[in-house]
């Protein structure tokens, strides 16, 4: 069953009870205006939860409340705990970060990179190097992702099922595939969001030699005791299972997923360490403070502290945006660089947001985001169903909700 949630006095932790009000109001707003079918917020300080807060529905059409039970789908809030796995391998001397990813998967050998054409006819050049495991966890890898719509190796990903969501064959097959492909850019040249993530949940199954989604579960998962996280929802568990929505011509969510009739009630033939988990808020706060604690959760430790450190530093040359990447989803780039795993805030003037040099942050597809912050020692978590995340800046506003609440 889901993680209970304590709750601290907002000023016992330095926050203001009055102004973590305003996260309340906000998110009730969203809800009353048809905007968002449901939402939970959750702000946590020094190690304690100062807020947690639930408005409107789960479900829609069964009048299910949601709650800090509710289930949700989590997508690329996935690839945080994919990282971790990889880099759990790192540290047991597996693989260096530069290492070529040819080591271990020899499809991606002697890729080529598109240059220009169709999908019929198109031109390609050699890459200058092999695609490496830095490559993989900073999307600096020339892959791309077939959701992206943006140019003409997304449409060939489409063409060919390289889709880690709907696949039924097996993890490596979908892997395969991709190798086949040309390579969007140089790899190490540009920032473009890919099925780097996926790519790594295999080399995580290949390097250990277990299934990835069974070494995920077993290593990381379970030992942050976060339960209700997982590639599929139980049976038993369905009712607790949020439906998820895009906007409708109306502006009201409109059902993309039925809970009770969704893929993710049965057990999945591929794990996407992309964007396969559902969880709860309160498993992902656990995975918030092994974050803000190096590594380390209720006496279980599986990262070393100098592994998280890294992982939080930006390992990109600048900004995202001076490695091709001004926006992304509803979000500006300028001044956030990217981790081993998650953006990393470098500039908060550049940003244009409040935040704070060194803090981690990640989202998923369907609204969801979290963000955690060493220095403020703080972590945030949104979660909600709504599809595309850029429908609203939901993210930037409750930064500056959840930040402007510090008062000490």
């Amino acid at each position: 069953m889901s993680n209970e949630i304590q709750l601290a006095e907002p000023e016992a932790v330095g926050l203001s009870g009055p102004r973590l009000a305003r996260v309340d109001a906000w998110r009730e707003a969203l809800v009353a205006d048809g905007k968002l079918a449901g939402a939970t917020t959750l702000v946590m300080r020094r190690g304690r939860v100062a807020h947690l807060g639930c408005s409107g529905m789960a479900d829609i059409a069964r009048g299910r409340p949601m709650a800090p039970e509710s289930i949700l789908r989590i997508y690329s809030m996935t690839k945080p705990l994919t990282s971790v796995a990889i880099m759990m391998l790192y540290e047991e001397g597996r693989f260096q970060l530069d290492d070529p990813i040819t080591r271990f998967l020899p499809c991606f050998r002697d890729m080529r990179v598109f240059t220009s054409g169709s999908r019929g006819s198109y031109e390609t050049v050699p890459a200058e190097r092999d695609i490496t495991f830095r490559d993989l966890l900073t999307h600096t890898s020339g892959l791309t992702y077939g959701m992206m719509h943006a140019n003409m190796v997304d449409a060939m990903y489409r063409d060919q099922g390289v889709d880690f969501q709907t696949a039924d064959g097996t993890l490596a097959g979908v892997v395969e595939k991709a190798a086949r492909l040309p390579l969007l850019a140089q790899p190490g040249r540009e920032w473009n969001y890919s099925i780097a993530t996926d790519v790594l949940g295999h080399l995580v199954a290949v390097i250990s030699g277990q299934e990835f989604g069974d070494v995920l579960r077993d290593r990381v998962i379970a030992p942050l005791g976060m339960a209700d996280t997982g590639f599929h929802v139980p049976a038993a568990q369905l009712p607790r299972f949020a439906a998820n929505y895009r906007r409708g011509e109306d502006g009201r969510p409109a059902l993309i997923d039925d809970p009770m009739d969704s893929r993710f009630g049965i057990p999945r033939a591929v794990c996407s360490g992309g964007g396969g988990l559902v969880s709860t808020v309160g498993d992902y706060s656990r995975f918030c403070r092994f974050l803000l604690n190096k590594g380390e959760l209720d006496g279980t430790r599986l990262l070393g502290r100098k592994t998280v450190e890294l992982m939080m530093t930006n390992h990109l040359r600048g900004d995202m945006a001076a490695m091709g990447q001004p926006r992304f989803s509803e979000s500006t780039y300028e001044g956030v660089g990217f981790g081993l795993g998650f953006s990393v805030m470098l500039d908060p003037a550049r940003a244009q947001i409040l935040g704070t040099p060194g803090e981690c942050a990640w989202g998923g597809a369907a609204s969801t985001a979290f963000w955690v912050d060493p220095a403020e020692e703080m972590a945030v978590i949104l979660l909600t169903q709504l599809m595309p995340s850029s429908t609203y800046p939901l993210r930037r506003e409750l930064r500056v909700l959840t930040y402007q609440s510090i008062i000490d």
